[in-house]
């Protein structure tokens, strides 16, 4: 963990943070894991590069919601072991928590299932267009932060 002092202060409504990255040209999984970061001051040339393959259902497979994929990135980063012999204990509760409480507000983690539209196809691409589905993405990514701000500032009490 690379815990700096950023130059940018924290963000104060971390919500609304992540949603401007996301219309600034960040997308979901950056967008939380960015926001999380400057929440706890945490700054490394690896953020947010190491969110991008998580974005669009890991890559446009279908695979998890980037928002989700982003906070639990974020959440290692705050919770997440440096050696072998931590406990991965907290880390893996927070998580759990994360993916139930997003999977309780919007009934899946999965980017298709969420969205209703494969973004590994042409189709779903075009859905994805037509539909304005990216206002999905929106509100996912702001309940992502939300939820792995609160369950990591969690870490500071």
């Amino acid at each position: 963990m690379h815990k700096v002092s950023h130059e940018n202060a924290a963000p104060t409504d971390p919500e609304n943070y992540s949603e401007s990255l996301l219309d600034s040209g960040y997308r979901c999984a950056e967008a939380v894991l960015l926001t999380v970061a400057r929440q706890h001051k945490i700054e490394s040339p690896l953020i947010p590069a190491i969110a991008t393959g998580f974005c669009s259902g890991m890559s446009q497979t279908s695979g998890m919601c980037g928002a989700v994929s982003g906070g639990i990135l974020g959440l290692n980063l705050v919770y997440g072991r440096s050696r072998a012999d931590e406990s991965a204990g907290k880390n893996f509760a927070a998580v759990q928590r994360l993916v139930a409480e997003f999977k309780t507000a919007f009934g899946a983690t999965g980017c298709s299932e969420l969205l209703g539209c494969d973004l590994g196809t042409p189709e779903g691409k075009q859905t994805f267009r037509e539909n304005k589905l990216h206002v999905q993405c929106r509100e996912y990514t702001r309940v992502a932060t939300r939820l792995a701000v609160s369950l990591g500032d969690e870490a500071d009490e």
